[in-house]
């Protein structure tokens, strides 16, 4: 069974009085790499939640979002009241010299010392280890989502990997069919082309018997077809080992030399009716290519 590298998965539950949503998506990657969105309260867990993200998806573009909401009461500031009476106090001895009248207005005083400096400061909470396993519990949780995701996904890449495979193994054959009158046409081009420019009695032929057999071996591709049926049985080998740590690597490898021995088949070709099923070959490979980018 292989794995494809996009999924999706989500997770949500309760840390102490705080809501958490985590989200995790995939892209293929070459290497994992991981982007992230949350609180900084897990600003001080960040490499273990990339560790266990790795450890988990091996590889592809991650991004995760985790979401923190408190509930109930909750303090999203601090206020400094002993600063504020400090304030306050010297505001009020300040109004007495000048013999200026603050109290009818209080709603004024409030106002401005509330914009004084250092009243009023954001509230740096921290994140108990307890509520920090909880998260890492649901980041794990919506990870695995994502990795069930991506198996259903393999499932189906795995059926249209092996149909374009299967699809290039037959072409061989039908490239077999062809070969003999190949093969004569070629003998036929030659003979003509020696009795038109040659007289017939000045032909050699063991001459031309050696020529044949040297033009004949050179556009001879029993080998490459060989090579090919072994590339592909190979492939097919690979596709059933499954979840193999950078299986998808791998196919990438094997289909970079499936292509060689089509390339070099259709340039001995030297067949219109071949030629037609190497480009049916080619497009076989270039889905199979696209496909095998998206396995883990």
């Amino acid at each position: 069974m292989i794995y494809s590298m996009t999924g999706y998965g989500r997770a949500e539950g309760k840390a102490g009085n705080r809501q958490v949503i985590v989200e995790v998506k995939s892209l293929n990657g070459k290497q994992f790499e991981l982007n992230n969105r949350f609180s900084p309260l897990l600003k001080a867990y960040e490499a273990d939640i990339r560790n266990e993200l790795m450890r988990i998806l091996k590889r592809g573009t991650v991004d995760l979002t985790v979401t923190i909401k408190q509930e109930g009461a909750n303090k999203p500031m601090q206020v400094n009241t002993d600063l504020a009476r400090y304030y306050y106090n010297a505001m009020t001895t300040i109004a007495n010299d000048l013999n200026l009248n603050v109290t009818g207005h209080p709603e004024h005083v409030l106002a401005t010392l509330m914009r004084m400096p250092e009243i009023v400061a954001a509230d740096m909470d921290t994140l108990p280890e307890e509520e920090w396993l909880s998260i890492k519990t649901l980041i794990q949780e919506a990870a695995q989502k994502l990795a069930d995701h991506r198996a259903e996904e393999g499932i189906e890449i795995a059926k249209d990997l092996l149909q374009n495979i299967n699809s290039i193994e037959t072409q061989v054959v039908q490239v077999e069919v062809f070969e003999p009158a190949r093969m004569e046409r070629i003998r036929q081009r030659i003979n003509g082309s020696l009795e038109e420019w040659v007289e017939k009695e000045r032909i050699d032929l063991n001459r031309l018997e050696q020529e044949l057999i040297f033009y004949i071996e050179k556009i001879d591709f029993s080998e490459e077809k060989q090579r090919l049926r072994s590339h592909t049985g190979y492939f097919a080998q690979l596709m059933e080992q499954g979840n193999e740590e950078g299986i998808g690597k791998k196919l990438g490898f094997v289909l970079q030399e499936v292509g060689r021995e089509i390339n070099t088949l259709g340039s001995k070709a030297n067949d219109a009716d071949i030629q037609k099923i190497v480009v049916n070959m080619k497009d076989n490979l270039e889905k199979a290519k696209e496909q095998v980018l998206n396995v883990l």
